[in-house]
Formats: structure tokens, C-alpha cells, sequence
């Protein structure tokens, strides 16, 4: 089964209007390469004389085509894909020439998984010539509404999502963590025990939600705390973690200053913590958080946002979402809960950060205000958001 991904594309689209080159940037089996097709078939559509050639860079027949890479691209035109590039950091240099051309007549999308290789090679060799592009799973824009319990049983990897029933589903994922661990990490050229990050990443989908505290990772692992910060950063880099940045500013108040910590997709997390089915997964502790996690992640995939922050005091006063729209602030709340009311942080966050509005995603159907400037939502209508008139929404 093919699921469009239209805004997905549409992003590239709006890329390449300022780069000539862009860096699709995702985990593994995200489905950066079907994107990359469909990008490539809508070129097409629109053009039929517009060439798409592809490398892949885990096939040796592809190597072995880039081995002289320069003599190979320059006599390409129309769109090249270049998937897995990270395997071939050199290729960046080759490419910087390329693009620096005065009319050159390819475009390049790059296609890699999400690693500290290809965003430096990127950053470094490409600067100001390409664009990059974040892909993860499926979102509430890509599946149908009603199905959204199933995305957030299942995560958005494809294969997860799209298995044939729950035990496929939860076997994939499974064997994705196991993949992850023992051959996608070390082939991002990182060198650290395999075990002892498994055991950090369990550990973070305990505290999904929670706030980051080096020294209790630390004592968890066994090392010190910058071990501990690398392993996070290894997580985040690979985008299997989500560090989320508190917001602070001169409130005269103690606020909190260390970020919080997600499993990027709740299928993934709920692997982690073993919970196979929908009865374990409303009957565990952490059912609460993972809601808030998995909403943190639509509104942010759905609104194509990036700057986002929480906020909270040590006097109990918190957000759990944050973004800023045309230099008005937006705030987020995710309730499990089948109906939310106000609550005094609520109130707290929309006078002292100033929010134009404030939205109550929780799991149920109805749309209904609580205050001129509150809304709850129904998480199925995140792919519907609109910061542009929040009062007038409608799920």
C-alpha cells in the first residue's frame, strides 16, 4: 500500500525553489526512498521529459558508477537522487563543485540516514547550497483521522504502520531495535556498547516526558555524565529521541532550564516498554505521556514547525508545548483525560508568556471552548490547525 505524502513533497518542492541540492534527512525505513519516487513521479507528471536518474549507495553496482563521481553527475541533468550518501561522505566535495556551476542542469536530492556524517558533510562542503528537509513516519496529514489510534499504537514507520495486523506490527518494530543497535549505529560510525545504549534508550522511554537529569542517567549506565549526554545526543542525532528545549525568560520566577526527553515515535517507545497490544498500553503508567509525546510530534510534523520549547516554574506552573507563529506565541496542552477543563497552569502560562492561544488536545471528538483563548481539541484535528484565525476553528 502507497500513502501519498503530499505536504512531505510539497517541502521539497519549496526547497529547491532556494537550493539546487536537498538533503532528505531520516531514519532508516522512514520512507525517505518511496518519498524520493514520488517526488521523482511527480517531476514527471509535470514534465515528460525531465530525467530522473538514481543511485543507491548500499548496491556495489552503484559504488562502483560513482567510483569517478565527478565524470559520472556532470554529464547528468533533470533530477539525481543519491540515496544512502552518507556511506560516501567524499561525494560532498564532488557535489560542492558541481552545484557551484553557473547554470547547472541537475537538481540532487540526497537521501541519507540521519547522522552526524551527513549533516556535517551537509553543513560543512554544502553550505548555502543545500537545504534540508527532515522526514519521519506518517502523520495525521497522511492517514485517515478515525486511525489515529492505530498510528499511535504503531508509530509512523511505514512497515509498523502498515502491517497486516498488531503481532506484524509489533514484531517489526522488534526487529527494528535490534537492526538500530547492532548495524545502523556502527555504520554511522559510532563505537559505543551496544548493550549499555539499549539500555539507555529503555531508560528513556521510562522517563518519556520527564526532565533530563544527567545524573541519573549516569548512574544508570554506569559512566559519567558526559557519557550520558553523549548517548543522547547519539539518540537525537539518529532522530530516534526528541530533546525538547525549555523556554525561559525574565518572569522574576524559577524556571526550569533542562529539557525534556521523548522517544520520537510512540510505536518505537511502546516496543521498548513492551507493551504489545491497546489494553497494555492504557493499562501502563506511562499512557498518559506517550499521548503527550505523540501529540508533541503531530502538531510539530502537521504545522511543519521547528523552533518548539516547553515551559515550566518550580512552582508547579507548565506547558507542554510552545511555538512561536509570525511573532505570536501558541501554547499546547495534552490531556488523556475524556474531558479537560481549565486548570490554574493554564492560566499561569497564557498570562506570563503572553499566548495568543492555548489548545487542549486530548482523544476525544468534540471541539469546545473553555475561555476565549482556549480551545480543546480532539487530537485528530491537529492535521487541521490553523494559527491563523485558533478562535474560529472547527475540527
Amino acid at each position: 500500500m502507497l500513502i501519498p505524502r503530499p505536504q512531505a513533497v510539497r517541502r521539497i518542492v519549496q526547497s529547491f525553489r532556494a537550493h539546487p541540492a536537498v538533503a532528505l534527512v531520516g531514519p532508516r525505513q522512514c520512507g525517505k526512498t518511496t518519498l524520493a519516487e514520488l517526488f521523482g513521479n511527480d517531476r514527471r507528471a509535470k514534465d515528460r521529459e525531465v530525467s530522473v536518474n538514481s543511485f543507491d549507495l548500499e548496491r556495489a553496482a552503484d559504488r562502483h558508477r560513482l567510483q569517478t563521481p565527478e565524470q559520472t553527475l556532470s554529464r547528468l541533468s533533470g533530477l539525481v537522487v543519491i540515496d544512502e550518501i552518507q556511506r560516501q561522505p567524499d561525494l560532498f566535495e564532488t557535489l560542492r563543485v558541481l552545484l557551484d556551476r553557473r547554470e547547472s542542469p541537475a537538481q540532487f536530492l540526497l537521501l541519507g540516514s540521519a547522522s552526524p556524517a551527513l549533516v556535517k558533510g551537509a553543513s560543512e562542503s554544502l553550505a548555502g547550497r543545500v537545504g534540508l528537509v527532515d522526514l519521519f513516519g506518517f502523520d495525521l496529514t497522511e492517514v485517515p483521522q478515525s486511525d489515529w489510534r492505530s498510528l499511535w499504537r504503531r508509530g509512523g514507520f511505514p512497515r509498523s504502520y502498515l502491517a497486516e495486523d498488531e503481532a506484524t506490527s509489533v514484531l517489526w518494530r522488534e526487529t527494528f531495535v535490534e537492526t538500530f543497535l547492532f548495524q545502523d549505529i556502527p555504520q554511522l560510525g559510532v563505537t559505543v556498547p551496544t548493550e549499555a545504549l539499549r539500555r539507555f534508550w529503555t531508560m528513556i522511554a521510562h522517563y518519556h516526558g520527564q526532565v533530563w537529569n544527567a545524573a541519573e542517567f549516569a548512574r544508570a549506565i554506569g559512566a559519567g555524565q558526559a557519557a550520558a549526554r553523549r548517548y543522547l545526543d547519539i539518540l537525537a542525532d539518529a532522530r530516534m529521541v526528541r530533546v525538547l528545549p525549555p523556554w525561559f525568560e525574565n518572569l522574576k520566577k524559577r524556571q526550569v532550564r533542562a529539557p525534556k526527553i521523548y522517544v520520537r515515535d510512540t510505536g518505537m517507545m511502546h516496543a521498548l516498554l513492551d507493551l504489545g497490544s491497546e489494553t497494555a498500553l492504557q493499562g501502563h503508567p506511562k499512557v498518559g505521556a506517550s499521548f503527550e509525546g505523540f501529540g508533541i510530534e503531530q502538531v510539530l510534523s502537521c504545522t511543519a514547525r521547528r523552533d518548539a520549547y516547553f515551559w515550566a516554574t518550580h512552582a508547579g506552573a507548565e506547558l507542554d508545548l510552545l511555538v512561536s507563529v509570525g511573532g505570536n506565541r501558541f501554547g499546547f496542552e495534552f490531556k488523556h483525560s475524556d474531558a479537560p477543563g481549565t486548570t490554574r497552569s493554564m492560566r499561569i502560562a497564557l498570562r506570563d508568556l503572553n499566548l495568543k492561544h492555548l489548545w487542549v488536545v486530548y482523544p476525544g471528538d468534540e471541539t469546545y471552548p473553555l475561555d476565549e483563548r482556549i480551545t480543546v481539541l480532539p487530537i485528530r484535528g491537529i492535521s487541521d490547525l490553523s494559527f491563523a484565525q485558533p478562535r474560529m476553528f472547527s475540527a
